[in-house]
């Protein structure tokens, strides 16, 4: 049996690896297209087994700058209500200089967490997977470095959403060491996990089990549902 999974992403980021895309111009000619995080929900969707259903969020060009939270609340409802995991495509340019609640990504991480009631059934918050993509040039380390000298990586979370920064690093009971200055967290210590994408296509399922794994275990950590 599938899972219902929700996918937060920005549409139209051409700061992404190249897919090799083509298409059929209107003369019926291949030619190449520039590929966009979008590409990467269709990537997705083959990756994932036909069991997962997979629910598509912002479309290209939608702006909210004129809808009031009570509107953008009713579309996320629907759309996130039945899902039980929600993939966040974390990618290079996700992120616009307009604020954050008059953009799609944190809406949707927010009403991924919320627990709501409808005909008398309350959904569970989702499992919430932070996939990473690589950039134009195929590198992570815009947001995921290693450090060979503590072995560990780095996450550059000053360039995540606040939602997503805030859902990161935020278990009760942290299992941390001191290296070099500063700590470096052990297991599972992160509700939002953070994965490249080519680890993430090599066991999917390994991935979305840990999402639903963290999610029963969401006491453990300091959560917080709302944009600031």
């Amino acid at each position: 049996m599938g899972r219902k999974i929700f996918v937060s992403y920005k549409y139209g980021d051409t700061h992404v690896e190249d897919l090799n895309i083509y298409e059929s111009n209107w003369l019926g000619q291949n030619v190449k297209v520039q590929t966009k995080a979008r590409n990467y929900v269709n990537e997705l969707a083959t990756i994932l087994n036909s069991e997962d259903h997979i629910y598509k969020g912002e479309e290209d060009g939608q702006s909210l700058a004129d809808f009031s939270d009570e509107c953008i609340a009713s579309a996320l409802r629907d759309r996130i209500y039945d899902s039980s995991i929600t993939i966040v495509l974390v990618s290079k340019g996700m992120k616009t200089f307009e604020r954050e609640k008059d953009q799609w990504i944190p809406w949707e991480i927010s009403y991924s967490l919320k627990e709501y009631t409808r005909n008398e059934r309350t959904s569970l918050s989702n499992g919430i997977i932070a996939v990473v993509l690589p950039d134009e040039w195929g590198s992570y380390e815009y947001y995921i470095t290693p450090d060979t000298e503590c072995n560990c990586r780095t996450l550059k979370t000053d360039f995540l959403f606040q939602i997503l920064r805030d859902n990161m690093f935020n278990i009760k009971i942290p299992d941390k060491r001191l290296c070099n200055g500063s700590w470096v967290y052990s297991g599972d210590s992160s509700y939002i996990q953070s994965v490249k994408w080519e680890d993430f296509k090599s066991i999917p399922n390994y991935y979305l089990n840990k999402g639903i794994e963290l999610r029963d275990k969401k006491d453990d950590y300091n959560i917080i549902k709302s944009i600031k």
